[in-house]
């Protein structure tokens, strides 16, 4: 029995399809994240993962195949009432709104919140996680660095307080330095209780800093295995890993 056995399934994906119009774009997923894991999915450009993410926070609709969430079916859910159950999203590109302040989209994160204490208290956090913020805090986003751009957009995902948080493409473009730092609050962020999957196109941090992972290509699972086999695993090394 692995460690993931004796913990709860936050989230199972059983034999989904969607499309974008006629284009099959995922083709029969299976997968699942189980509480306080990290979990990445990796693959190249076009396979299925940004659209995966999609499926789960509703923006995709399956046509085939279902979604739980902590046991409840989410297939048909409305996006605006996924987040409200407790899934939160750090999307590809960022997205963030770039004429209002750090803290205004810092706000939007918890647009669906009353517990004005609670949002407090999660505020806090985000600036302790990511100090840059709380020194730029009246800055429009729009006039900040990619790296800082990158801090707010998991910062407004973490301001409606998920159990689980999905991570599409948080490295992308970042210098090498900032990318550590990216992970290294992935890390945080899980340690502090919360359930991570992650979507990335450095498969090598990735796999360093997942318990499990999934490899996707043209948009079915080609390999699933626990992180650490998949990075000693000789297809993904050459893959996926860039070595010989």
């Amino acid at each position: 029995m692995t460690q993931a056995d004796t913990r709860e399934k936050i989230l199972e994906l059983n034999n989904v399809h969607t499309y974008y119009g006629s284009i099959h774009a995922i083709k029969g997923i299976s997968l699942e994240v189980y509480d306080g894991e990290i979990v990445t999915l990796i693959g190249s450009n076009g396979a299925g993962k940004s659209t995966t993410l999609r499926t789960i926070n509703g923006l995709n609709r399956p046509r085939q195949g279902t979604i739980k969430f902590q046991g409840r079916d989410i297939t048909s859910t409305p996006a605006h009432e996924i987040v409200k159950r407790g899934i939160a999203q750090s999307p590809e590109g960022r997205r963030l709104f770039p004429r209002m302040s750090v803290v205004e989209n810092l706000e939007m994160g918890a647009f669906q919140r009353t517990d004005r204490a609670g949002m407090r208290e999660d505020m806090d956090r985000v600036f302790q996680l990511f100090p840059r913020l709380a020194e730029r805090r009246s800055q429009k986003a729009g006039t900040m660095s990619g790296g800082e751009q990158q801090m707010l957009a998991m910062g407004r995902a973490l301001m409606a307080r998920p159990k689980l948080l999905l991570l599409d493409e948080s490295s992308m473009g970042l210098a090498p330095i900032l990318v550590e730092r990216i992970f290294e609050t992935i890390t945080e962020v899980n340690k502090q209780g919360t359930t991570i999957l992650l979507v990335e196109q450095n498969a090598l941090m990735a796999l360093d800093t997942a318990d499990r992972g999934y490899v996707l290509e043209t948009g079915a699972i080609a390999l699933a295995d626990d992180a650490k086999a998949l990075r000693e695993n000789e297809q993904v090394r050459k893959t996926y890993l860039g070595e010989d």
